[in-house]
């Protein structure tokens, strides 16, 4: 079979900026433990990282299977509030650009199935994805590159005219290191930060003319 484009996204801060619920979700349940985080803390030692990795940023040294089940109590609290979310400027657009010129797209997370699942159902955009790749139900999760070999493998994506969505320095660095040329969306990190770890750009939503150039000379004009 002929491998194609593909378009593989992130979710949190890429299909819908999550970022203000999770900061909420993750200050309620850190309380009991006296900790706080700023927005700017959060986005340093908690986004785009994976549940193990935050765990043990929080507690360092002393990880109890108490603080591990905060986590479990976190994304509960954020299932409770997902009804609220809506998708980031031009997204929708551009799924809809995607079916017209069968160019199939993929969920490449770091969030929990039962997450994935919600928020593709709140946003109503859940028939629009033919994956949806969870990493911590692989070997390894982002920053790896395993999610996005896998997502891309799963959609017979050609590596050379496919394009990859992420808002964050540890999911660039996945989807970059996998060889995708990455699209950094600037909800919670600058332009500047995301093409550090190897995003082409930067984009503030989906609406950039830059972003539907590119789409015109790397996929559009090469769709067979």
């Amino acid at each position: 079979m002929t491998a194609k484009p593909c378009l593989l996204f992130d979710m949190d801060g890429t299909l819908s900026d999550t970022d203000a619920l999770h900061h909420v979700a993750f200050n309620r349940v850190l309380e009991p433990f006296d900790i706080h985080l700023d927005f700017d803390a959060y986005r340093t030692q908690i986004l785009g990282k994976s549940n193990s990795e935050i765990v043990a940023g929080l507690f360092p040294g002393k990880v109890t299977d108490e603080h591990e089940r905060l986590i479990d109590h976190k994304e509960a609290l954020f299932r409770e509030m997902a009804e609220t979310l809506a998708p980031i400027d031009g997204l929708v657009e551009l799924l809809r650009w995607t079916r017209a010129q069968g160019v199939p797209c993929g969920i490449v997370t770091n969030a929990p199935r039962e997450n994935a699942e919600l928020t593709l159902a709140a946003l109503g955009l859940g028939d629009y994805f033919q994956t949806v790749v969870i990493g911590h139900e692989l070997p390894n999760p982002k920053p790896h590159p395993m999610p996005y070999a896998t997502g891309l493998a799963s959609l017979n994506g050609d590596i050379d005219r496919s394009l990859a969505f992420e808002d964050s320095p540890t999911g660039v660095t996945s989807a970059a290191t996998a060889g995708l040329k990455t699209i950094g969306l600037t909800t919670s990190f600058s332009e500047e930060a995301l093409q550090g770890k190897g995003a082409f750009i930067g984009i503030k939503d989906y609406t950039d003319a830059r972003l539907w150039r590119l789409l015109e000379e790397r996929v559009l004009a090469k769709v067979a």
